[in-house]
């Protein structure tokens, strides 16, 4: 735990648990809102082969996730910390273009 906190810059234990129950809301509310989302844009989905449907689920609910978790970070205060987590992870999967600075 001292590990994860020196690494994201953290002092309190509660800080750290308040992080980690914003992660666990996004995980979930992210999934919930994906699925009536993929049924609004492309309709019924049965018929869909798995190999389809789990990459197009996953483009989905990636800026999803991202829009969520800084939604989530400001109602528990935690906006700066998930601001610049979020520029930090986009820009190692190599998405630095879509910030200015």
């Amino acid at each position: 735990m001292k590990r994860l906190k020196k690494k994201w810059g953290i002092t309190s234990n509660f800080q750290l648990f308040i992080i980690c129950v914003v992660f666990a809301i996004t995980g979930s509310a992210s999934a919930i809102v994906t699925q009536p989302l993929m049924l609004l844009l492309f309709g019924d989905l049965h018929g869909l082969s798995p190999l389809l449907l789990w990459p197009l689920r996953i483009l989905i609910i990636f800026p999803i996730y991202q829009v969520l978790l800084l939604f989530f970070g400001f109602i528990f205060f935690q906006y700066k910390f998930f601001s610049k987590f979020g520029k930090k992870f986009l820009t190692k999967i190599g998405l630095k273009f879509l910030f200015r600075n």
